[in-house]
């Protein structure tokens, strides 16, 4: 007998049997494919749809861009030919995402796009996203970190989040901050309307004539040099006016309208804290601010 038509051996009919009859190998093959399958889930879904992804790049373009474009124009700046730019353009004004001007040709966003955003900033929170993203940059820079808005009052702290080295700094939530001599109060003193801020200012400004501290704006004159100084960097700092020994920067964080919504603080001991601007601190606290700001629906270039 030819070996092809042999029976098989007595041991590989012996070990058929055993698999066969073996429901734990069938399971352990089963959950071998339920892995490879859920890790093919998992590339899927980390790999995305590339095409989405690939039109969005000319709704960012047009959402940078405060006039409608030309086709060739959209495409150039979106990195695509004419052709492949018209193909998701068609789709995206069947859905009302982008709109055409009959007459010119110009692409713009469409009313669907107004929807989505007009959405978003309903259900938008600004001090609960500043709460998320600041618990993460305090564990970063273990500094400690608190979130201010303005209230009836003046600045007023609504959060607060302590450092692994607390800074002795006597300050609860719902402390409102003085407008002249915290990093808090220049910053709102530059950036909202004087009709808010007046009354605080001149009141503060009277006191701080009567003050022995050297570095309080005691003059209109030296309190607008100060307010520049904020405008000039974006941002405010004190080097240990408040409470001594005590530094801090408040970044503003703007809404769509591009008014203050809130001041981001990071504050630290002298010899501990990086004061310096562009530095340590002052660095990942204005990106932090800068990503809040676009949440909000900010936009630093006119649209």
């Amino acid at each position: 007998m030819p070996p092809s038509a042999r029976s098989p051996s007595l041991s590989s009919r012996r070990a058929d049997s055993a698999e066969a009859d073996d429901p734990g190998a069938d399971a352990f093959a089963d959950a071998g494919e339920a892995a490879e399958a859920a890790e093919s889930g998992e590339e899927k879904l980390r790999s995305g749809i590339q095409s989405i992804e690939v039109g969005f790049r000319l709704l960012e373009v047009l959402t940078s861009e405060p006039r409608a474009m030309m086709l060739r124009d959209l495409a150039q700046r979106a990195g695509m030919s004419p052709a492949k730019a018209h193909r998701y353009l068609v789709s995206f004004l069947r859905l009302g995402v982008v709109a055409q001007d009959p007459l010119s040709g110009r692409y713009e966003l469409g009313g669907f796009a107004l929807q989505l955003g007009l959405a978003r900033l309903a259900r938008v929170d600004g001090v609960k996203l500043a709460r998320i993203a600041l618990a993460q940059l305090r564990d970063r820079l273990d500094v400690t970190m608190g979130i201010a808005v303005w209230g009836n009052q003046g600045p007023t702290v609504v959060h607060w989040m302590e450092s692994s080295h607390p800074a002795k700094a006597s300050l609860r939530l719902g402390d409102v901050m003085p407008m002249l001599s915290s990093a808090t109060g220049l910053l709102f003193a530059a950036y909202l309307p004087r009709s808010k801020t007046g009354p605080m200012i001149e009141r503060e400004l009277a006191s701080a004539r009567q003050s022995h501290w050297a570095s309080t704006p005691r003059t209109a004159e030296e309190l607008e040099r100060a307010l520049a100084e904020v405008r000039e960097h974006g941002a405010a700092r004190v080097e240990g006016m408040l409470l001594p020994t005590i530094h801090a920067f408040c970044t503003p964080v703007f809404d769509a309208a591009g008014d203050l919504a809130l001041g981001l603080i990071a504050l630290g001991h002298e010899g501990a804290f990086d004061i310096d601007w562009n530095g340590a601190v002052d660095t990942p606290l204005r990106e932090c601010a800068q990503k809040l700001s676009w949440e909000l629906g900010y936009s630093p270039v006119p649209r």
